[in-house]
């Protein structure tokens, strides 16, 4: 990929840790000038360090700061950036956001207002994917605004039932019923849950259908109306409807079905004149068959996968089709290559039921090699907070084969040290070493249905890693450049093997 000259030529990223980096490192590449913005308490996170400029927002609690739009538009005025890119959470499908960056003569590098709007609902989105062609699991023609409502959907399409939010996402606002039953006593819950999240109660009711797989697809657009799709992406490795394993491209999609899918999600996108980078979001049944599950419009967190597999920077075609430029790319031209693993570290302990952790980072290393990628936004002395979420990284492996990427993110988890708090790092080596997910049978189930060989208490462990770690740091016997896919005898007593 190459610059353009009609870029801008400083932009202000609108976000924090990794995804600030990420954009800020595409920035780089091309030439252009990066501003960050920061609480005081990020004031010496990675974003801050790289970015060219930054400017400090007010605001408490922490999170208010990167809500705070008059301030973030203030910022990028007063460092001369004449666009604003949201990365993912926070402002990124708030279209009034859009609306005033767009209002102070700013570009936003986003989609269009309507389109973030009418897939912001799922009860819109569902009618418009429907219109578009786009097979919809059974249920709820609207919103379900009675638990009368809700239950009477269940007597007609039958349990069990998937009650969830219809503003929201990352499995708030969700349950999974089996019985009338049960229906009425999380009802109440899912509604409570969702006005809380999102300011907005109102849930959707779906059949619930059985082990899925969790499926999504990357698309690309712009305002001249093309649109094409990068493959696709599975993201079933799922503890409560949050995603914490992620490949492309899907073992379970062959060339046919990708087309179809493919298809599918680029008529959706045409459909509500879509331009930007955005996922249409799918299941899979057991059958092959698949579903529209929602449309997110931004950038996602596990997009790293699709640029491995298909080499294309899509951050930098974010850019271009932001300041009006036809797609670089057609759909002929979109090959996968290889296979791609994405682990997000979470500071949590997943051995003692997932509890969240704090602490400062006093040492951070990152493997670095041939096939691997770390996507941070944390340094040493870097404190973790409960102020935000709780992903550290992103490790992205790889290789030719799903096999050898495999391979290769079990070494490169097993080499990662982070200290000062606990991560799900080793968890996570649990999974990817597994029989069935190196075969491929993977569901959204996944994670419960395993958690007997996955999940290992031990209270002595966090003393006995942080010696065995240090160890690991001044004599680390792991091939820089991965092509020792194993991991070796010598690390095994603090791997996660």
């Amino acid at each position: 990929m190459t610059g353009s000259p009609h870029l801008p030529d400083k932009v202000l990223v609108a976000n924090r840790g990794e995804i600030a980096v990420r954009i800020i490192t595409t920035l780089q590449r091309l030439g252009i000038g990066s501003v960050a913005v920061y609480h005081a308490v990020d004031a010496g996170s990675r974003a801050v360090e790289l970015a060219d400029e930054a400017v400090e927002l007010p605001g408490n609690p922490p999170v208010s700061a990167y809500l705070n739009v008059e301030a973030i538009i203030d910022a990028c005025h007063r460092s001369g950036a004449k666009a604003i890119h949201p990365g993912f959470g926070f402002l990124s499908e708030r279209a009034s956001f859009a609306e005033a960056v767009r209002d102070a003569g700013l570009i936003f590098v986003g989609p269009g207002t309507d389109a973030i709007r009418a897939m912001g609902d799922k009860i819109e989105s569902k009618v418009l994917a429907a219109r578009a062609g786009v097979p919809t699991v059974p249920g709820s023609t609207g919103a379900v605004d009675s638990v009368d409502a809700a239950i009477a959907v269940g007597e007609e399409i039958g349990y069990p039932l998937l009650l969830k939010a219809s503003a929201g996402g990352g499995g708030k606002g969700m349950r999974v019923v089996n019985t009338a039953d049960e229906c009425r006593e999380a009802f109440e819950r899912a509604t409570s849950e969702a006005r809380s999240a999102f300011g907005d109660g109102r849930l959707l009711i779906e059949r619930y259908i059985g082990r899925p797989r969790h499926i999504e697809v990357q698309v690309l657009g712009d305002h001249h109306g093309n649109v094409i799709h990068l493959g696709e992406r599975e993201c079933s490795i799922q503890r409560r409807f949050q995603k914490v394993i992620e490949e492309a491209p899907s073992p379970a999609v062959d060339d046919d079905l990708r087309a179809e899918i493919g298809a599918r999600a680029v008529a959706l996108a045409q459909a509500v004149g879509y331009y930007s980078a955005g996922t249409v979001e799918m299941i899979l049944d057991e059958n092959r068959n698949a579903y529209f599950l929602e449309m997110n419009t931004r950038l996602q967190v596990e997009h790293p996968v699709t640029e491995a597999v298909t080499g294309i920077d899509i951050v930098e075609e974010q850019l271009k089709i932001a300041v009006g430029e036809s797609l670089s790319i057609a759909q002929a031209d979109v090959k996968i290559r290889g296979s791609a693993i994405e682990c997000r570290i979470y500071a949590e302990d997943a051995d003692a039921g997932f509890l969240p952790a704090t602490g400062r980072l006093h040492v951070v290393r990152f493997p670095s090699g041939d096939g691997v990628r770390v996507d941070h936004g944390v340094t040493e002395g870097h404190d973790i907070t409960s102020a935000f979420d709780p992903m550290i990284a992103k490790v992205i492996t790889h290789a030719p084969t799903r096999r050898e990427a495999i391979n290769r993110m079990h070494a490169v988890l097993n080499e990662t040290v982070l200290l000062g708090t606990t991560t799900n790092r080793e968890y996570l080596a649990r999974v990817v070493a597994t029989t069935a997910f190196g075969d491929g049978q993977l569901h959204t189930g996944f994670l419960d249905e395993h958690a007997d060989e996955l999940v290992r208490p031990n209270p002595t462990r966090s003393q006995e890693n942080f010696v065995l770690a240090v160890g690991a740091l001044h004599s680390s016997r792991f091939d820089r450049r991965h092509q020792l896919l194993e991991p070796h005898a010598g690390m095994a007593g603090w791997t996660s093997a």
